[in-house]
């Protein structure tokens, strides 16, 4: 019984976090002036909350287990906007799942080494969820024109969403936000493992 009930601890508490962690994504109004942050903080949270909770299992599949109910989560909170009046569009959900099923693959490809999943994996995931987040955001009505026409009450005047000036692919976010999770990722997913072994 007490084996269950961490699982089910872990992965709500993880989920909590990682939905928290680089919030505006959700919100079209700051979708892509928050990219690069975004892609930072979710690539190493998801990897951290996976790699804790596949370790611990043992068992590939449980990192997409993880970011699927991250997902049916994060639905929920979309349906709960979408309740109080606002369009579809106002809340992207991200995708994890992806991601999080390379990070199996990396696991279960390595015959089960940890080692080879946080190297491997925490690559993989930083490398790939800002791309799959990108191509999900330019799926989505105009994030300026849904933030002017529906903007949210707990959004601060100084904080009006203003149009980024992405230049050269060098200063793009994928290009930066792919980077950063790449790199990011491996060093806190050893920490995820470190704290798997406690």
């Amino acid at each position: 019984t007490t084996h269950y009930l961490f699982i089910v601890v872990v992965a709500v508490n993880s989920t909590l976090l990682t939905i928290n962690a680089g919030d505006y994504i959700f919100y079209t109004d700051w979708a892509w002036t928050s990219f690069v942050v975004f892609s930072i903080a979710q690539s190493t949270m998801l990897v951290v909350g996976a790699i804790y909770y596949m370790l611990f299992t043992g068992v590939p599949g449980t990192a997409t287990y993880y970011a699927t109910i991250m997902t049916i989560y994060t639905w929920v909170a979309k349906g709960a906007w979408f309740a109080l009046g606002y369009p579809m569009d106002f809340i992207t959900v991200p995708v994890w799942i992806p991601s999080a099923m390379l990070l199996d693959l990396s696991y279960w490809a390595t015959r089960r080494n940890k080692h080879a999943a946080i190297i491997i994996g925490g690559t993989l995931v930083g490398l790939s969820l800002p791309i799959f987040n990108m191509i999900n955001l330019l799926l989505v009505r105009d994030p300026l024109e849904m933030a002017f026409k529906y903007p949210r009450p707990t959004l601060p005047p100084y904080m009006t969403p203003i149009e980024p000036q992405v230049g050269k692919f060098y200063n793009s976010p994928v290009a930066l936000g792919s980077g950063a999770g790449a790199v990011l990722s491996v060093p806190i997913a050893a920490l995820g493992a470190k704290l798997n072994t406690w």
